[in-house]
């Protein structure tokens, strides 16, 4: 009788999972060298040996970082549009013996305009000038111009005080660009592979069917011969019979093994190490733009 245990004892359990995961920590150790090797051959310059002229192999010394540069206009003046010339009044003394319901017109004269500005005075309930403003602006001014304002006829007439604010014309500015050159770590802008392996599922089956069988063959076999003889009153006979048995037992059992296995590896990119992060820090750190020649001048 087939034993199920006596069975899954002789399989080589040791070999069929321990080699999965044997390979599973070569395949890390793998993928930790593919960085590694990514990083020195990627993001630094190769140190030549000193007597092929080739990288030696088992060193662990790396050249300079790689350094991609590149050219760009900073613009470090923006477009000014042409601003026109204008003048505005400031009150420095309200005056008083304004009419409020007829408040003077004051009017501009000089300072080169082509037009003159047209002003507006506001007069409080008090008699005092409060408010003068500009309600159409003139054109062409090269200077202040001088104000003359009708002197107040009311009670206790007090003339007002005023200057006039003038802003030259100012042409229109071109945005002014000047070529810098930027240069930044080639590590800081590529991906860098750190893949780790988070899960590794193996599922083993074994199936073993046994069957016990017994086997059994029987013949038996029947002869029979018949003689007779007759005469008058008397007569005789014979009979001749004769037999064989066989019987025939076989048993035995087959046992039939099945065995499959699969194995399901998940890998997933890594956090960058405390070492990496801090490398890709400094580097980082050295990106610089210089100027490559001075700004162009404005242009009015």
């Amino acid at each position: 009788m087939p034993n199920p245990g006596q069975e899954l004892s002789t399989i080589n359990f040791e070999a069929m999972l321990g080699g999965p995961l044997v390979a599973v920590v070569n395949a890390q150790a793998q993928a930790a060298m593919s960085t590694v090797n990514f990083i020195k051959e990627v993001g630094f310059k190769k140190i030549a040996s000193a007597t092929a002229g080739t990288q030696t192999p088992e060193s662990t010394e790396v050249g300079d970082p790689v350094y991609v540069a590149f050219k760009y206009p900073k613009e470090v003046a923006p477009y000014q549009p042409p601003v026109p010339s204008a003048v505005s009044v400031t009150i420095l003394t309200p005056g008083s013996g304004y009419t409020p319901g007829a408040p003077p017109v004051p009017t501009l004269a000089g300072g080169g305009a082509t037009t003159q500005a047209v002003l507006q005075a506001t007069v409080n309930a008090a008699g005092q000038l409060t408010e003068i403003r500009v309600t159409t602006p003139g054109t062409g001014y090269t200077s202040a111009p001088t104000i003359t304002i009708p002197a107040p006829t009311g009670t206790n007439p007090t003339p007002a005080t005023t200057q006039v604010n003038f802003t030259a014309a100012v042409g229109e500015q071109a945005a002014r660009f000047q070529e810098m050159k930027l240069e930044v770590p080639i590590l800081t802008m590529v991906p860098i592979p750190f893949i780790r392996i988070e899960q590794t599922t193996i599922d083993f089956n074994a199936k073993i069917n046994s069957v016990e069988y017994t086997k059994t063959d029987t013949n038996l076999k029947i002869d029979a011969e018949l003689e007779a003889k007759a005469g008058w009153l008397w007569g005789s006979a014979r009979l001749k019979v004769s037999t064989s048995y066989q019987r025939s037992t076989q048993q035995g059992v087959n046992v039939e093994r099945t065995y499959s296995m699969a194995v399901n590896i998940r890998a997933v990119q890594e956090e960058m190490p405390a070492g990496l992060e801090r490398i890709l820090g400094i580097l980082e750190d050295a990106i610089k733009a210089q100027p490559l020649k001075a700004p162009a001048p404005a242009v009015a």
